[in-house]
């Protein structure tokens, strides 16, 4: 039986990374591939009870199980999460006990599990400056990994202004996976959750 599961995320650029995830899961759940469907919101996840309405709406049309991922940096001030842990307890708090459903948190934006693709993000800025972390998910709300792609992008040599939804998924275009889960425990638990739910072997520790 084929595990259906459905995916809310922020918008069309977490979009780039339904590929490159279901070629990963490809190799990892041979004959238990999920069926994956992205749900994209209009700039961030609902909240409180509108979130806890989309879940069981979700579940009511036949998925097995409801991830939700959002960024830590969602651009409030002050900001509305501290970090991963406590963007996933408020929105398991918003949705209640409901055991189908599986908060994670991009720590703190979408854009770092792009950053350890260095080779990529220079080719496409004409930028050789180094990033800003050997760790991207430490990049924080004081500039979030988003800002730094922009400023690669607009001081290098190709002098173009950087795009979420182009440049987002043409960084990620034919890359494995594997690198950046390894850079991004965050996305680790993302992958290992969906392994989990589709019987396969999760993610060890390094």
């Amino acid at each position: 039986m084929t595990v259906r599961i459905a995916i809310i995320v922020e918008g069309a650029t977490e979009k780039a990374f339904a590929e490159p995830l279901r070629s990963y899961l490809s190799r990892h759940l041979p004959g238990r591939m999920p069926k994956l469907k992205f749900f994209p919101e209009d700039g961030r996840i609902p909240t409180g009870d509108k979130l806890k309405r989309d879940v069981e709406r979700l579940l009511a049309k036949d998925h097995d199980a409801v991830i939700a991922l959002t960024d830590v940096y969602t651009g409030s001030k002050p900001p509305e999460f501290s970090d991963a842990a406590d963007a996933k307890a408020k929105m398991r708090q918003w949705v209640g006990l409901e055991p189908r459903f599986y908060p994670h948190a991009a720590q703190y934006e979408f854009e770092a599990w792009l950053l350890p693709y260095r080779s990529r993000i220079r080719k496409l800025s004409g930028n050789d400056r180094n990033l800003p972390s050997q760790n991207p998910e430490t990049v924080n709300h004081d500039k979030p990994p988003a800002e730094h792609l922009a400023d690669l992008f607009r001081t290098g040599s190709n002098k173009r202004a950087y795009s979420k939804t182009r440049d987002d998924a043409a960084i990620l275009r034919g890359k494995d996976l594997a690198v950046s889960i390894a850079a991004c425990p965050e996305l680790k638990a993302l992958v290992n959750t969906i392994l989990s739910l589709s019987s396969g072997l999760p993610l060890q520790a390094p």
